[in-house]
């Protein structure tokens, strides 16, 4: 009896003792996993915030955007990098998808159309009174503006010059420099639509300047366009055009609102918090103009959605004032000779994006190829060329903006032995500033040093705007037009010729389709170029002309049809009282921001939806790069798989982002001939997952070999497939 209870009693001290033991391993595995989540990743990877990440994350509140509705991700396009690598047509329909947000917004603003209304009223007493109508943008919008100017105004004009009656009426009304009128400008000029030019965007101040440097002065009707609602330059713009008319002897807000245009993408409460942006919101005597239609496609990239609808929205305006001032004088047959049908009603022609959207998407198979071709060009190391002559500013927009949004090297200049880029644009010129000539509609405009340079060294007081601004003014001036040639002539043709494996893009808007029937028309030597030397041939064409029309046009062209190597998309858009041509070129807008996105998603260069490749050359991009950083590596360190196998982290915060952004921004800056265009966002995230891996700090050349060889793309995958 003794024995059988001294067994029990030592059975139950171990059962004692093997619970205590286990409980003792949870509680111990338990404070290793609390330990870890106290971890700063500061800490681990030994780095002190520099004065420039602590000054931004204190003092650069402004500019942190994250908030914004432009700024997030859309649910539409979530997986777009997996879907567009796995099913090309499927990723650029989830892309199309997303332009439908627009068409629900014109739908509301052709109900509510009274502020629209007044825009138009305000540009056609301007034509009536010879005062100029000055639009004025930032990046992509600013590049809104020029195509207001050179694709849309003057050649409207140099078409009514040749009608020698209707000309006459026109200049006794009018005048005879009635082209001249309406200014498109963009922060930093005409240099700007190259590459952006650091600092400049960041300040208010050159708004000012730049609308004292074109003259514009009080009663000029001043339309300034924003993606997101709170770019300093844009809105230094519109607040100084408003001084004008606060300085004189009386102001009337409901006078003043009647000039005074701020068109913007953001919901205004959004925009509140942003005292820049609160002060025009909150301005009586400015006319507010709200596209907001929500997230973008690529996240943050107001290139797409946000600019699209203000392209749109912006040329309509135009036009209907065109046709109202016009008809005061001309007959009827006139106005027809002019592309004007019939009377234009702002609210039929917002109504019209849903059949440009359609007719696009009609050719999405096409548009597919088109994509998987390009990709495949650069791909393999090879280059593309794109050709336009009627759709060279729409061309050369979608191509100049790949470079900031996917972190490519910009056009390359003259100067350059090898390219570089890895797209040029050409067009029928034959040299350099014909090119321009042609592209512009004018002579190239630059920002004159002399102008500037003071107020930059006296009124800035951020020492790293003022360095950046001073800087960004030496590349500004009029000498900058010599760097850059988009002639089809000697200097390309002997130095960038194509070679095999590249490809040639012929972009052709109605009547161009003509000259494919032509062999000695510039679009058909540009075709024969490329097809001659071994490179792939991309015809893009946008017609109002019937498919089998543009069938015998295409076999005109000797061996175009080849399997696999050639492609051709041709999209439908009637001419039909669109007299500034404003359909078929938005047309072609949405079909090339799309195509750019899909051909730069299937060569890793989109995350999801992210562009993580962006460039943090300006304070708001600084703020992008930081939360797509904390975004990405947040999101993982919650992932199922890597809570499994790495335990619990804490999230990183937004200063700790900014923190390894900068150090990543400094490290690359001094490795930038062995980085070549590696990108901070993605330098950064793995830097942050490979240490919270290891329990260890991972060294930078490290970092930078992952990045280069791996890529963050697969690397994100890898690390949560483990």
């Amino acid at each position: 009896m003794s024995s059988r209870l001294t067994f029990s009693f030592l059975l139950l001290i171990l059962v004692f003792l093997l619970l205590g033991f286990q409980a003792f391993s949870i509680c111990q595995q338990e404070t290793q996993e609390v330990s870890k989540t106290k971890v700063s990743i500061l800490n681990l990877l030994r780095i002190i915030p520099s004065s420039e990440s602590i000054d931004y994350v204190k003092n650069k509140t402004q500019f942190q955007l994250h908030t914004l509705l432009t700024e997030q991700r859309h649910p539409k396009t979530w997986d777009l990098s997996e879907r567009i690598q796995k099913d090309c047509r499927s990723g650029l329909r989830m892309l199309f998808s997303v332009d439908e947000d627009i068409v629900e917004k014109l739908e509301a603003l052709s109900r509510e159309k009274e502020i629209l209304e007044q825009a138009a009223q305000a540009v056609e007493q301007a034509l009536l009174s010879n005062q100029k109508i000055y639009i004025y943008g930032c990046g992509a919008t600013g590049r809104l503006a020029k195509q207001m100017e050179s694709t849309f105004w003057r050649p409207f004009w140099q078409k009514a010059r040749k009608k020698r009656r209707i000309w006459s009426k026109i200049k006794r009304h009018m005048g005879d420099y009635v082209e001249n009128q309406l200014v498109g400008e963009m922060t930093g000029g005409d240099r700007a639509l190259i590459s952006s030019l650091e600092g400049f965007e960041d300040l208010l101040l050159i708004g000012r300047l730049q609308l004292e440097d074109r003259k514009v002065e009080k009663g000029d009707v001043v339309i300034c366009v924003t993606e997101g609602g709170e770019t300093s330059s844009v809105i230094g713009t519109i607040l100084a055009a408003l001084d004008q008319w606060k300085t004189a002897e009386s102001y009337d807000p409901e006078q003043t609102k009647k000039k005074l245009y701020f068109v913007y993408n953001n919901p205004d409460e959004k925009l509140r918090p942003f005292d820049r942006s609160r002060k025009v919101l909150e301005e009586p005597g400015i006319t507010k103009i709200n596209l907001t239609t929500g997230p973008q496609s690529i996240t943050g990239s107001t290139r797409m959605q946000a600019t699209t609808i203000e392209t749109f929205v912006v040329g309509n305006i135009l036009q209907q004032a065109l046709d109202r001032s016009l008809r005061k004088f001309l007959s009827k047959k006139q106005m027809t000779a002019l592309g004007f049908k019939s009377e234009l009603y702002l609210e039929d022609k917002l109504k019209e994006f849903s059949y440009i959207l359609d007719q696009v998407k009609e050719n999405l198979s096409d548009i597919a190829k088109f994509t998987q071709l390009e990709a495949q060009t650069y791909k393999m190391g090879s280059f593309s060329t794109y050709f336009a002559q009627k759709g060279l500013i729409t061309v050369f927009i979608d191509s100049t903006e790949r470079s900031p949004t996917f972190r490519l090297f910009p056009l390359d200049t003259v100067k350059e032995e090898k390219r570089k880029s890895w797209i040029q644009v050409w067009t029928p010129a034959d040299n350099l500033q014909d090119a321009w000539q042609a592209f512009l509609g004018r002579p190239f405009r630059g920002l004159s040093p002399e102008f500037y340079r003071k107020p930059f060294e006296e009124e800035i007081d951020d020492p790293y705007l003022q360095k950046a601004a001073l800087e960004s003014l030496k590349n500004a001036g009029n000498d900058q037009q010599f760097l850059y040639d988009f002639s089809f002539a000697d200097f390309n043709l002997k130095n960038r010729e194509p070679l095999q494996g590249d490809l040639g893009v012929a972009v052709l808007i109605s009547p161009e389709e003509g000259e494919l029937g032509k062999e000695n028309s510039d679009f058909r030597k540009f075709i024969d170029l490329f097809s001659k030397k071994g490179a792939s041939v991309a015809v893009i064409l946008i017609t109002d002309e019937s498919s089998k029309k543009i069938s015998k046009l295409i076999r005109k062209i000797p061996d175009f049809g080849a399997e696999g190597k050639n492609t051709l998309v041709v999209v439908n858009i009637e001419r039909k009282n669109d007299p500034l041509g404003i359909n078929q070129r938005i047309a072609l807008k949405i079909l090339l921001n799309a195509h750019s996105t899909g051909v730069m998603a299937r060569l890793g260069k989109v995350i999801g939806n992210t562009m993580t490749n962006v460039s943090p050359s300006n304070l708001k991009l600084i703020g992008r790069a930081t939360y797509l950083v904390q975004s990405h590596v947040n999101d993982v360190l919650s992932h199922p798989t890597w809570v499994k196998l790495y335990g619990i982290r804490r999230p990183i915060s937004y200063g700790e982002a900014n923190a390894v952004l900068f150090d990543a921004i400094n490290y690359l800056k001094d490795k930038k001939k062995e980085a070549g265009q590696t990108a901070e966002v993605a330098f950064s995230i793995i830097r942050i997952l490979e240490s919270f891996r290891s329990e260890n700090s991972l060294i930078r050349s490290k970092t930078l070999s992952i990045v280069k060889e791996t890529g963050l793309s697969k690397y994100l995958s890898n690390v949560i497939s483990q």
